[in-house]
C-alpha cells in the first residue's frame, strides 16, 4: 500500500534533511500548512507507517529521547513515483464557492459582507506568503520553494481581484 499525501509530504521533507518528528511538525507549520495541514498527532503515526514500509529509517537519537529520521532509497523511489507518475486529485469540495453560488439568498448587504470578508481573508494569506518570500531566493532564481510560493501568491492575488470585482459588480445597492 502506498502512502497518502501526508506520507509523501513527509518523504519530501526528509529527502531534504534528516529530521525529528518535532522538526517535521515545525516544517509543516512554516512551509506546508498553507496547502496541507498536519498536526503533531498525525505526523508521528505516519512516520511509524513509513518506517514499517521501509521508506524511512531511524538514524541518531536527538535531544530528550527524540528520534531522527532519514528517507531510504526505497522512500526516494516512492517519492519520485508520486511526483512524476500520479495526477493530483482535484477536490470537488470548495465550500466557499458553494456559498457564493447561493449568496443571492442573503440580504444584499450580508452578501457583500461575505465577499469583502473573502477579499480580507486572501489579503491576509497573501501577506503571510509575502513574508515567507523574504527568506526565499528571488523570482528569477531556480528554486522550487520559490516556484511553489509564487503559485500561492498569484492565487491569493487572483482571489483578491475576484472578490473586489464581485463587490464592484453587485454595487452597494441591491438590484431592483
Amino acid at each position: 500500500m502506498t502512502p497518502g499525501v501526508l506520507g509523501h509530504l513527509l518523504l519530501g521533507l526528509l529527502s531534504r534533511s534528516e529530521q525529528t518528528g518535532y522538526e517535521l511538525t515545525r516544517a509543516f507549520d512554516t512551509t506546508l500548512k498553507n496547502v496541507w495541514g498536519a498536526s503533531h498527532s498525525q505526523i508521528y503515526p505516519e512516520l511509524a507507517k513509513l518506517e514499517g514500509r521501509g521508506l524511512i529509517r531511524k538514524t541518531t537519537a536527538g535531544p530528550r529521547g527524540s528520534q531522527r529520521y532519514a528517507v531510504t532509497a526505497e522512500g526516494l523511489g516512492e517519492l519520485e513515483r508520486w511526483l512524476a507518475g500520479t495526477q493530483p486529485i482535484e477536490s470537488p469540495r470548495l465550500e466557499w464557492m458553494a456559498r457564493v453560488f447561493f449568496l443571492g439568498l442573503l440580504p444584499h448587504d450580508r452578501a457583500l459582507a461575505y465577499l469583502r470578508a473573502q477579499g480580507a481573508f486572501h489579503r491576509a494569506k497573501l501577506a503571510v506568503y509575502e513574508g515567507y518570500a523574504a527568506g526565499v531566493p528571488p523570482a528569477g532564481a531556480r528554486s522550487w520553494d520559490r516556484i511553489a510560493l509564487e503559485a500561492g501568491m498569484r492565487f491569493e492575488r487572483a482571489m483578491i481581484e475576484w472578490a473586489a470585482w464581485a463587490v464592484d459588480l453587485l454595487g452597494e445597492e441591491p438590484p431592483s
